[in-house]
């Protein structure tokens, strides 16, 4: 069992974004994290545990995480910040280049996946390529939401290359206790 030093040490305040709450993390689970604990589907909490792994090992060595850096497979996926606020949870995407008309939003009520596509220009170039780092292709991207939302309400905006979701917060039930006759 780990002393409280060491617990101490593990845990992080995690910055606070304007308007959302200050929330501890630490190096173990919580529990609506764990595999099984949200109702995600096994792909589904294979990709948040894959994210947890790759931010977790990259960033002690020094690197970045693996959806920022532009290897072959995460080529396309979009950098995303995913905000936590009291009413509601905001999701920003960077889609540089991209047209709204090439973007297709689709929500559960614990996960947003992003898909989108980008298009080679038509014309044919001449002479040889000494750098090319334009890319054309397809992407998706599936987040785990830090609450239940209501998809429903859900709005989406697209600006100067930025995709913002403003998802609702289902409203929290109050837990009663029933006393035994």
């Amino acid at each position: 069992m780990a002393s409280d030093k060491t617990k101490q040490a593990r845990t992080q305040v995690a910055a606070k974004a304007k308007g959302s709450k200050v929330t501890k993390t630490t190096e173990t689970m919580a529990e609506s994290e764990k595999p099984g604990g949200r109702g995600l589907s096994p792909f589904e909490e294979m990709d948040v545990l894959f994210d947890r792994l790759s931010r977790g090992l990259m960033s002690r060595m020094g690197l970045p995480a693996l959806g920022q850096t532009g290897w072959p497979f995460q080529a396309h996926a979009p950098k995303v910040d995913v905000i936590d606020r009291d009413n509601e949870v905001l999701v920003r995407a960077e889609l540089p280049g991209m047209a709204k008309d090439d973007l297709e939003i689709s929500l559960t009520d614990q996960t947003v996946t992003i898909r989108g596509e980008t298009h080679k220009e038509s014309g044919e170039e001449h002479g040889d390529y000494f750098r090319r780092e334009i890319t054309s292709g397809s992407f998706q991207r599936t987040l785990a939401l830090p609450a239940e939302v209501m998809g429903d309400v859900a709005k989406a905006t697209f600006h100067d290359g930025v995709l913002e979701l403003t998802l609702p917060k289902v409203a929290k039930t109050n837990r009663r206790k029933v006393k035994i006759d």
